[in-house]
């Protein structure tokens, strides 16, 4: 039981140093990486705590919570390049 708790300790020195990075990121594309870092680490913690605890439905939400933080991330990207989540992505349609 141990090593889960080691393993839960190192995890959240992981989120600890994206936090950092996060907050000192020179550029948006650096922070939100680090964004992006810290919701794949809360899932692998979400998940060991489930082991831990004996419960399987927590895997569950782990997954659930990774879906939302990937759909996040892809909506916050596709703002910060376009400025707005309207639209299309390419401009093959442009110029016809």
């Amino acid at each position: 039981m141990i090593i889960y708790a080691i393993t839960a300790i190192a995890i959240m020195v992981s989120i600890a140093l994206a936090l950092g990075r996060a907050i000192l990121g020179p550029t948006s594309y650096d922070r939100i990486l680090a964004a992006n870092a810290i919701g794949t680490k809360t899932v692998l913690l979400i998940g060991v705590l489930g082991f831990v605890s004996g419960r399987p439905d927590f895997l569950d939400l782990a997954l659930v919570y990774s879906l939302m933080n990937f759909i996040g991330t892809l909506a916050v990207l596709k703002y910060f390049k376009f400025g707005t989540l309207r639209g299309r992505l390419s401009d093959s349609g442009k110029g016809q």
